[in-house]
């Protein structure tokens, strides 16, 4: 008799532990572990949402004939770790041996090594690149970017292939999907469902227990379960698709989702396969449904950028998260955490991260990531703050996007140059600044918008790293050829601001 470990973020009927595991006599052990919910404080609703999709998983489970050990939270002797539940299960059955899916976080995986049990780790197949297949992908490369390793999978999957040439004659239709808002938004967003009995034991439950974490917890509509999900896909596709290109970059006041499919959160705990999803999204495309390029660049989100994530987390090993190529050491705003501020993005991407658990690549990556970015905050303590916030964030997932693609913490591994940009981006890629109290269009002065003082802030106090890079030569040639006087006075004004910013005061 085995024990199976299955974790929050692997309710797949296909995982790898439990293909090889013996129906007849192993025993699957799921556990609400306290640890595991408040190693972060973790967004109520992300937390609702994944013990909800487990309790219902393991209800699946048993009604298949299997037999599964099952740790509520609020149990009399509930665990308070994996391990626990493991050590739990292993006296109460006898067993002796473990398999495991491998987990997505190195916490996680260190962990399990320190059992006094034998642990037989598989690998986790549902990605469709493996940890092995990304390491000779990247041995020997100088530069590990994305967009090759995007082909070779188009290749490998045959999604929008035609023959060994892509579907359209190009890779990749990004110039095509960076439109500014739209004057209105003619898809209602994800479909939502009514809490059932019991996602309402776990709404009490959570509200009980985490009540004072960051987020609103009610109105809970997330699907909790695969036959949800996939309802919610349907649903997507036949509403959302045909705009998600051309408007994937786009934010706007009161429509926190847009065109966005909002199913990170499913693929990430097992809900859907990534495979399956990008096929039945190929297909509305062959069926004339939806565009090329909102398709191409649906599919490159989850076969590109997913997986060669992935590939990157586990390829850098496990001080990843602690990389902190630029030395930035401010601590995390207020604003972050819901306090009030001027700045109308920022108040617009926290206030819909707080009640939805949810933003869009776009709201995380230029607005709060590119202000964590220009200010200098802590890039562990950004990272800490993506991965508690967002109900789709895992660390495999969520740290190279935020120490990487958003805070340019790991050198360049990720990303070739920092994302960061002035006021002028988000003025036009959204209606934020309509409604600010800072003036989008002036450069300097106590109603300049901070990004635009801050931008040529962090330029200036990095230009020793940054000056020659390629693709940064324009901003700094513009920068040189501001008049002396004007460049102090920004820069004046900049250190006037994080003074106000370090000082806790309203900015």
């Amino acid at each position: 008799m085995r024990l199976v470990l299955v974790l929050g973020d692997q309710l797949s009927p296909n995982l790898s532990a439990l293909r090889s595991a013996d129906k007849a006599t192993d025993v699957i052990i799921m556990a609400e572990a306290l640890g595991e919910a408040s190693y972060v404080r973790h967004h109520p609703k992300k937390i609702a949402l994944i013990f909800a999709a487990m309790r219902k998983f393991a209800a699946q489970l048993r009604a298949e004939g299997w037999q599964v050990r099952y740790s509520k939270l609020d149990d009399e002797d509930a665990p308070q770790t994996l391990n626990e539940a493991l050590l739990q299960g292993a006296e109460a059955v006898g067993a002796t041996e473990v398999i495991c899916t491998e987990a997505g976080e190195w916490r996680v995986i260190d962990a399990l090594a320190e059992l006094p049990l034998t642990v037989t780790t598989l690998p986790d197949d549902r990605f469709l690149s493996s940890n092995q297949e990304f390491e000779s992908w990247a041995e020997g490369r100088k530069q590990l970017r994305m967009e090759y390793f995007y082909r070779d999978m188009r290749r490998k999957t045959g999604l929008l292939m035609e023959g060994d040439q892509p579907a359209g004659g190009q890779w990749n239709y990004d110039h095509d999907n960076r439109k500014a808002p739209p004057k209105s938004v003619e898809v209602e967003g994800p479909l939502r469902f009514e809490p059932d009995a019991v996602m309402r034991e776990v709404l009490d439950l959570v509200a009980a227990r985490f009540g004072e974490n960051f987020g609103t917890l009610e109105p809970f509509w997330f699907a909790t379960d695969a036959k949800q999900a996939q309802a919610h896909l349907d649903h997507w596709i036949a509403t959302g698709l045909a705009g998600f290109g051309d408007y994937q970059d786009a934010m706007l006041l009161g429509q926190p989702h847009l065109y966005h499919a909002h199913i990170g959160l499913y693929l990430n705990i097992g809900l859907l396969d990534p495979l399956e999803v990008c096929q039945a999204v190929e297909k509305a495309w062959k069926e004339e449904l939806a565009p090329l390029n909102a398709v191409e660049g649906f599919i490159r989100q989850v076969i590109g950028w997913r997986e060669y994530i992935r590939g990157i987390y586990f390829l850098q090993g496990r001080d990843y998260v602690a990389r902190n190529d630029l030395g930035h050491s401010r601590d995390l705003p207020a604003s972050f955490w819901g306090q009030k501020t001027w700045m109308a993005c920022i108040e617009a991407a926290v206030g819909q991260t707080r009640d939805e658990a949810y933003a869009h690549h776009i709201q995380r990556l230029m607005i709060t990531g590119n202000f964590a970015l220009l200010a200098g905050i802590d890039p562990y303590q950004v990272h800490e703050w993506y991965l508690a916030v967002y109900a789709d964030a895992f660390e495999w997932v969520e740290a190279p996007n935020v120490i990487g693609m958003s805070q340019f913490a790991d050198g360049g591994i990720v990303a070739s140059k920092p994302y960061v940009s002035s006021g002028n981006y988000i003025d036009k890629m959204s209606n934020y600044c309509k409604s600010c109290s800072y003036k989008v269009k002036q450069k300097t002065g106590p109603d300049a918008c901070p990004f635009n003082l801050l931008y040529w802030h962090f330029l200036d106090r990095h230009s020793e790293k940054f000056s020659a890079n390629p693709r940064m030569g324009n901003m700094y040639r513009v920068w040189d050829r501001m008049a002396e006087d004007r460049r102090a006075q920004v820069l004046s004004d900049a250190d006037n601001w994080l003074a106000k910013l370090d000082a806790g005061e309203v900015v």
